[in-house]
């Protein structure tokens, strides 16, 4: 399903990515690892966001280079919550490499994503979209598992952080998905992917992955 497509998302953009994915100001994991569940506001609000440049076009502001940033080859530590929604606080935790190529000057980007943990190998693969006409940006993802995309998450980059959203059916429930791309530096960032079951009133992480760029 969607939901845990991203077990990368995130990566950056995990995005990228996301890697995620690529986490959002109200919706960040402690440190110790513990889910916090907190208000945001919603995804229709959050779909007037914009992203990091300042060059703009008719209509809105031209995003195609806002997943630049996650663009070579990283090491990443991903930790998963085993399962959401149900007020568990079990993670496991895998160690990675993610690849991001560019394609269309910026306007795409591919992401190839390998990771290891308790539960075996990871391989998954994120395409990375931009709509020059909405100014927004799209996220689709495939495991080597199946080999099929998944229904893809749209959102947009506002002040240098990244939110992308989805509805999709978890244990029998519809939710919503947010993914998260923040913390951006040349060398590192973050991805975190939360769930809500509450319309977008409160959050819970389940993903949270950390970048660090590869040594040249």
């Amino acid at each position: 399903m969607a939901a845990f497509r991203k077990i990368c998302a995130y990566c950056a953009f995990c995005t990228m990515g996301f890697v995620f994915w690529p986490g959002h100001a109200s919706g960040q994991t402690s440190p110790s690892g513990a889910t916090q569940v907190m208000p945001t506001q919603s995804p229709q609000a959050a779909q007037t966001t914009q992203g990091n440049g300042n060059a703009t076009v008719a209509g809105g502001r031209d995003g195609q280079h806002d997943f630049d940033f996650a663009h070579g080859s990283w090491k990443t530590h991903i930790r998963r919550l085993l399962h959401p929604l149900t007020g568990s606080n079990t993670w496991v935790e895998l160690n990675g490499t993610v690849v991001v190529r560019n394609v269309w000057g910026g306007r795409a980007n591919l992401e190839e994503i390998e990771a290891d943990g308790p539960t075996g190998h990871f391989e998954g693969m994120t395409l990375f979209l931009y709509n020059p006409q909405s100014h927004q940006w799209s996220q689709t993802f495939a495991s080597s598992d199946d080999g099929t995309l998944e229904q893809p998450s749209i959102g947009e980059f506002k002040q240098g952080r990244g939110e992308l959203f989805d509805q999709e059916t978890f244990n029998g429930r519809t939710i919503l998905a947010r993914g998260v791309w923040s913390d951006i530096t040349p060398n590192s960032h973050r991805f975190e992917q939360a769930f809500s079951d509450d319309g977008g009133k409160t959050w819970e992480p389940n993903f949270v992955a950390t970048l660090t760029r590869e040594s040249q």
